[in-house]
């Protein structure tokens, strides 16, 4: 008898592979290859995560109403079109299985986030990338590979892993150049730590348009990706969509509780950016005063080029041995690029440090 066989396209997948968190040998570390909060999570949050602890035996709220309601309170929105889930990542999980299938195609830029072809060979459909300019996603030509086959577009604003974004301006000139029946998603994972002011996060293009969806994240600035709590702002209908897909209690009681506390910290998230608008600058100069080519970031990372997927495996080696972690991107077709998170002050001279022995020893 032969075996149950999986639907068209999931053997196609190669699993994703998440950034290393230990070195063999090495009882202190410091993880960069994650793009985790530098400073962590906000005290309060850690609090509110505590006190749930005396409720682990109740349900968490199905819709995530007060968490909406506090999302909504603090940037703005209306939180009829909130909707939480376990991280960023379910909810585009959840778009693409909505409104993607066999024969179709969901479009992204080269350099994207590994998890949008995983998630069109996972429902059948066909992932197609649109090549870079610059590690920049090139508008006309995502607009050249939009056939009547496209049903999802994504975009990371900013993008992970290069740290290059679109501009409010050519995100309208993407989303103007789509047929009305096809979704836009902005996963803006990483916008809390983008202060430029031809920048939109996607807020106004939703509240403008039936067929554009914004996702944001608490994994990043908010130093919460344990917990896996993320949050999508949409039109009405996409919203009704994803409430009858998603988990009745996809989102889990503590993470609720933490996500509402960590909303209402001004202070730590203000010293989080901070702490990104002098490191990331820093470190890109230093490393480019050492020969490397860090490429020009807005997120909390930096991808750095060494010339060759030799020299970038040895330069990952060499890190590792001195206890810091960084991530090797070949998966996403960047084998010459180390990504490198902004970690603390003491991590990021560390990581110069590291790198400006190498860069002797070569």
């Amino acid at each position: 008898m032969s075996a149950p066989s999986p639907r068209p396209g999931i053997l196609n997948i190669a699993p994703y592979v998440p950034g290393k968190d230990s070195v063999e040998g090495k009882e202190t570390i410091a993880k960069l290859s994650s793009n985790e909060g530098a400073l962590g999570p906000s005290p309060k949050a850690m609090a509110a995560y505590a006190k749930a602890a005396l409720e682990l035996h109740r349900y968490p709220d199905g819709d995530s109403g007060k968490l909406r309601a506090a999302i909504g309170r603090h940037y703005g929105l209306d939180a009829e079109r909130i909707i939480c889930g376990a991280g960023s990542d379910e909810l585009l999980n959840l778009l693409v299985r909505a409104y993607c299938g066999p024969g179709d195609e969901l479009l992204y830029s080269r350099f994207g986030f590994l998890m949008y072809p995983i998630n069109a060979l996972g429902v059948g459909a066909t992932p197609v990338a649109a090549p870079e300019t610059d590690y920049r996603a090139d508008v006309d030509a995502m607009l050249a590979k939009v056939s009547n086959k496209t049903r999802v577009v994504c975009v990371a604003n900013p993008n992970n892993p290069t740290g290059s974004y679109l501009t409010k301006d050519d995100v309208r000139r993407l989303h103007a150049g789509l047929p009305a029946n096809v979704l836009l998603v902005i996963d803006a994972a990483y916008a809390e730590y983008v202060s430029r002011n031809d920048y939109e996060s996607g807020v106004e293009l939703v509240d403008q348009a039936e067929n554009v969806v914004m996702t944001r994240t608490f994994s990043k600035i908010y130093g919460m990706g344990g917990l896996r709590l993320g949050w999508m702002y949409g039109p009405a209908g996409v919203v009704d969509v994803i409430n009858r897909l998603r988990q009745p209690f996809n989102v889990n009681l503590a993470a609720q509780a933490a996500g509402i506390a960590a909303l209402a910290d001004i202070a730590h998230t203000d010293a989080s950016r901070t702490n990104n608008d002098i490191w990331l600058p820093w470190l890109s100069r230093e490393l480019q005063q050492l020969g490397f080519d860090p490429l020009p970031s807005v997120g909390n990372f930096v991808l750095v080029g060494f010339g060759s997927r030799e020299r970038a495996v040895a330069a990952s080696d060499w890190l590792m041995n001195d206890g810091l972690i960084p991530r090797l991107v070949a998966g996403y077709g960047l084998p010459e690029h180390l990504r490198i998170t902004i970690g603390t002050e003491a991590e990021v001279k560390a990581v110069r440090d590291s790198l400006t022995k190498f860069a002797v020893k070569q």
